[in-house]
């Protein structure tokens, strides 16, 4: 056990700085950012009556840079007013080199969480923190600095989807575990839906029904959602043991939310949409250990360096500037879905998921790196998932009639023998199939598939080394990236989900894991998919090489879970050619 831990101003090693505590009030960031001229601190008031608090919700780090590191907890007071908390870093679990501490005040402004942006520290190694409220303290957390200069290994789990009535928190333990540098969560940390909502079926038999009961609307009912995900044990072992670099998705606003609006939002009925927005977001930046933009709050796309091995884009595919997505239902002819006008839509060139602004950011970070791969942390696949029209009508539309799924089952098996004979030999039914294929998910990159093409166009022009990760789906999926004239250009790497359900709840897991090899022939650029399991991807980055490694449970319906040896989900890129191969 660490000794006690001293509330009281430190003299700190020299050339280290005092990190101030972070607050959001309302829309406004206050405290330090990237430039000296603005650092500032919240100094210790003297307090005549100090408010003791508890440490209920566990701590957090994120967003690592190589000198320094964003902290996070959050207190729960014995009752209202501000608090006082101090924290200290150290290179050591028992505290005897501390190389950085600092106090200030929390209140319910923020929800009465904290952030610091603990500064001055080393590249490339571990730290450890903790905070203080009186004489109680939190538990100890380990944290890791980014490599700086010329490093040759970094390593990463991938993540998304957590949806607390679907099941328990399995994943996090397990990554808990694993040595990594980073957890890259790509969205949907929590979930808006009501207690009877998507998943929810087995929640009150789990003990996981969630609060507040009603759809997340309201500052307030975000803020409960937030707490109680905090309560999780595996989340907080998770947070306490490895740094994340944390992007949203739409879950953490509402269902298939975009720029200005939501499926699953009814200004009539839920008031506008712009404040919901703005309420998450808030939530959001309390609750998760980010680095606060220094300007747009909006704005969570961003650059982390791992020396100079890998450069890492964290992009918004989901608000700052996405289009409203196309709906198939707007294109149905009769009985079927329009192939040739769906896919005009989709591939308008007035649509856009990055928004102007950030596409031009992407594009200039791909164009300024050096490092030895770029690297894109994004919430939906960039995958081409082009299906046969009554497959992706029967999967898109839910419409699991027999007739729908008998029909959805004949195109598959027409298209796979198509697939296998050159084009001069395929009959004119097969050829039909494969001619009205469409696009399976607008909501993803395949909505918005001109911007894909130019984003995949310029890194191919660069000779860019991309990886991009993603999640959304609940499935795993691993695929070449290609141009339109099939150059390779990069692999996407998306990961399963940590507890929500996928494919096997629309058409049950039998047949879901049955459509897994037929979704590699028909998918050109797929090669791996996983479509009944949860899970999430360890990935490494070497100089000439990058492993992946798919890592599957066998339930979140209990505590007591199996990690499934699965030599399928074993993958490496190599350097020179970009091919996604076996291991």
């Amino acid at each position: 056990m660490p000794p006690p831990f001293e509330l009281k101003r430190r003299k700190l090693l020299k050339g280290i700085t005092t990190a101030s505590l972070i607050p959001l009030l309302g829309s406004n960031l206050i405290g330090c950012s990237d430039s000296d001229s603005r650092r500032s601190s919240l100094p210790l008031p003297e307090v005549e009556d100090p408010i003791a608090a508890e440490f209920l919700h566990g701590i957090a780090s994120g967003d690592p840079l190589g000198d320094r590191v964003i902290l996070w907890t959050r207190v729960t007071p014995e009752r209202d007013g501000d608090v006082s908390v101090s924290w200290e870093i150290a290179t050591d679990e028992e505290f005897t080199e501390v190389v950085g501490n600092g106090e200030g005040i929390t209140s319910a402004a923020v929800d009465y969480t904290v952030k610091v942006d603990a500064q001055g520290l080393e590249p490339g190694r571990d730290y450890y923190f903790r905070f203080g409220v009186g004489d109680t303290l939190s538990a100890t957390g380990r944290t890791r600095t980014a490599g700086a200069g010329a490093i040759t290994e970094a390593k990463f789990a991938v993540v998304s989807c957590s949806n607390y009535p679907a099941g328990y928190f399995n994943i996090y333990r397990e990554i808990a575990n694993r040595d990594v540098d980073a957890v890259l969560h790509l969205g949907d940390y929590i979930y808006e839906y009501e207690a009877d909502g998507f998943a929810s079926d087995q929640a009150e038999e789990l003990g996981r029904v969630v609060e507040p009961a009603t759809e997340l609307l309201s500052l307030d009912d975000y803020r409960q959602r937030y707490a109680q995900y905090h309560q999780d044990e595996d989340l907080q072992a998770c947070h306490q043991r490895h740094p994340f670099i944390a992007v949203w998705d739409d879950h953490e606003i509402a269902n298939d939310a975009w720029r200005e609006g939501a499926e699953n939002h009814d200004e009539d009925t839920e008031g506008a949409y712009a404040e919901r927005r703005a309420a998450a977001i808030q939530a959001w930046y309390e609750w998760l250990p980010v680095r606060p933009p220094s300007e747009d709050q909006d704005i969570i796309y961003r650059r982390l360096q791992f020396g100079d091995l890998l450069d890492l884009l964290m992009l918004d595919t989901r608000l700052i500037g996405r289009d409203e997505q196309v709906d198939y239902t707007d294109f149905i002819n009769g009985s079927v879905i329009d192939a040739d006008a769906l896919r005009a839509a989709t591939g308008d060139s007035n649509r856009t998921l990055l928004g102007e602004t950030q596409l031009d950011w992407l594009k200039g970070s791909l164009t300024d790196s050096t490092a030895r791969w770029q690297v894109l942390g994004q919430q939906v696949l960039m995958l081409r998932q082009t299906l046969p029209e009554p497959m992706a009508r029967a999967l898109a539309l839910e419409d699991s009639s027999p007739e729908a799924l008998a029909e959805a089952t004949a195109a598959v098996f027409t298209a796979v023998q198509a697939t296998a004979k050159p084009p001069e030999l395929r009959t004119e039914e097969e050829q039909a199939v494969l001619d009205n294929s469409i696009p399976f998910n607008p909501d993803a990159w395949d909505g918005y598939s001109f911007e894909r093409e130019d984003v995949l166009e310029h890194a191919r022009q660069l000779q860019s080394r991309l990886v991009v990760f993603a999640g959304d789906t609940h499935n795993a999926w691993a695929s070449q990236l290609t141009t339109a004239d099939g150059t390779t250009v990069g692999v996407e790497l998306a990961c399963p989900s940590v507890s929500s359900p996928g494919s096997e709840r629309i058409v049950g897991e039998g047949p879901a894991a049955a459509l897994e090899p037929f979704a590699v022939l028909l998918m050109e650029d797929l090669k791996f998919a996983d479509l009944a399991s949860r899970g999430y991807i360890e990935v490494s980055f070497g100089e000439d090489e990058v492993t992946a490694d798919y890592r599957f449970i066998d339930t979140v319906l209990s505590q007591d879970y199996t990690v499934m040896d699965r030599a399928d989900g074993l993958f490496s890129v190599d350097r020179d050619s970009l091919q996604l191969s076996a291991r």
